[in-house]
C-alpha cells in the first residue's frame, strides 16, 4: 500500500483538506485521489465518510484514506465535530445519498457534483441511472454534469462548473451514463482547484 501524506506535511505545503462523503463504488472519490496524485488538485483527502459499508468504503481503506461509516443521516449539531477533528477545509459529496444538514461552520464549503444539467434533472430521488433515465425520456439532445455549492435542499446551491456532452441516438441509461462520467471525472478537480487557488487568495 502506497504510503499517505502525513497531515502535518500537507498543511506546511498549503495542501486543502478534503472530507469526501460517498455512498457507492467510490469512483469519483478515487478520481479525485488520482487528480491530487498528478498534481492537478492542491488537497489532501484527509477522510472519507461513507453512509454504509460499500465498495467505496474499501477502495478508500485500500487507497490507505482514513474512512468512517456514519450510517443515516448525520445531525447537524454532531457533523461539525468530526469535520473539526480532521481539520476540513472542503466537505466533497462524490455519490453521497444522503441529505447533509450543513453546519452554520461550513456554509459555503460542501460541494456536489451532480450528473446532469442542473437545474434540470435534479432533486430528491434523481441519482445514478435514475437521472439518465430521464433525460433520455425527455427527448433532449444534451446531457452533463454540474458542479455545485450545496444548501440544504437536494441539488441546489450556486452552480459552478457545467460540462455537456451529447445525448446520441440509441443511448441506453449505461451509454449515456459512461459518457456524463467522463465529463465529471474533468469537471469536479477543475471546480475543486479552482475554488481552493480562490480561497487562498482571498
Amino acid at each position: 500500500m502506497e504510503a499517505r501524506e502525513a497531515p502535518a506535511a500537507s498543511e506546511a505545503r498549503g495542501l486543502s483538506r478534503l472530507c469526501v462523503m460517498l455512498s457507492g463504488g467510490g469512483r469519483t472519490m478515487l478520481n479525485l485521489a488520482d487528480a491530487i496524485d498528478r498534481g492537478d488538485l492542491p488537497a489532501t483527502v484527509a477522510l472519507v465518510v461513507a453512509s454504509k459499508e460499500c465498495p467505496g468504503a474499501e477502495r478508500a481503506r485500500e487507497r490507505g484514506l482514513r474512512t468512517v461509516v456514519v450510517p443515516g443521516v448525520i445531525p447537524r449539531e454532531t457533523l461539525p465535530a468530526l469535520l473539526d477533528e480532521h481539520r476540513i477545509d472542503w466537505v466533497v459529496l462524490a455519490g453521497y445519498l444522503k441529505i447533509v444538514q450543513i453546519p452554520e461552520a461550513y456554509r459555503g464549503r460542501v460541494v456536489n457534483i451532480h450528473p446532469a444539467l442542473l437545474p434540470d434533472f435534479g432533486g430528491p430521488g434523481m441519482y445514478g441511472g435514475r437521472v439518465h433515465a430521464a433525460v433520455l425520456a425527455s427527448g433532449a439532445t444534451h446531457s452533463g454534469c454540474t458542479v455545485h455549492l450545496c444548501d440544504d435542499e437536494y441539488d441546489r446551491g450556486p452552480i459552478l462548473l457545467q460540462r455537456t456532452c451529447p445525448v446520441l441516438e440509441g443511448d441506453d441509461v449505461h451509454t449515456l451514463a459512461a459518457r456524463v462520467f467522463e465529463e465529471e471525472m474533468r469537471a469536479f478537480p477543475e471546480a475543486l482547484r479552482r475554488l481552493i487557488e480562490a480561497g487562498h487568495q482571498s
